[in-house]
């Protein structure tokens, strides 16, 4: 089976449509932090640079009086889950292996626990913390990660480039797994 490449689930209108919402540059750039750390982890760097691109695409807009109002979005907030079933949805649709599309998801669902009232801290699994992690690590005050700005262009190449260490990584595992 082919594998589903970082820049194939950039172009498609539906990654497109959500990210515009949530910030390229805080997807790209938290699914470059999740590829260094699956790396030094042994996480599978093709999982967590998925999760880690969509891992905000269940955000929505909440304004108040024509506002953008953060207290208030943090309030309600629940895009882990909105995010979790339109990942699964995407990576069906572009014939993603449907057990990795499920641990995208799941990671999606659990990269924060901020619609919880308990926390996932030591609960997490490898690949779900370093997608949590790849997050934290961009994370701005008042949520203004998702306003820093990358042109679509440039989003293409860095993925493009993260495509090529992926399957750099996934050919040395093979390679060890066959001596």
């Amino acid at each position: 089976m082919t594998r589903v490449t970082l820049v194939d689930v950039f172009k498609h209108r539906i990654t497109q449509k959500y990210l515009q919402r949530s910030g390229i540059n805080h997807a790209v750039t938290v699914a470059g932090y999740a590829f260094d750390l699956a790396v030094k982890n042994e996480v599978d760097p093709n999982l967590a640079t998925k999760s880690a691109l969509l891992h905000d695409m269940g955000h929505y807009e909440w304004y108040r009086d024509g506002k953008w109002d953060y207290d208030e979005y943090r309030k309600h907030d629940i895009h882990a889950i909105k995010g979790a079933e339109r990942a699964h949805k995407l990576l069906i649709r572009l014939g993603e292996d449907r057990l990795v599309a499920k641990e995208v998801s799941v990671a999606v669902l659990l990269h924060t626990d901020s619609y919880l009232n308990f926390d996932l801290d030591n609960k997490r699994t490898p690949l779900q913390y370093v997608v949590a992690e790849a997050d934290r690590i961009d994370e701005q005050p008042n949520g203004l990660h998702h306003y820093k700005q990358m042109d679509k262009s440039d989003a293409l190449k860095i993925l493009h480039r993260l495509d090529l260490k992926i399957d750099k990584v996934l050919e040395n595992d093979e390679k060890k797994m066959s001596s």
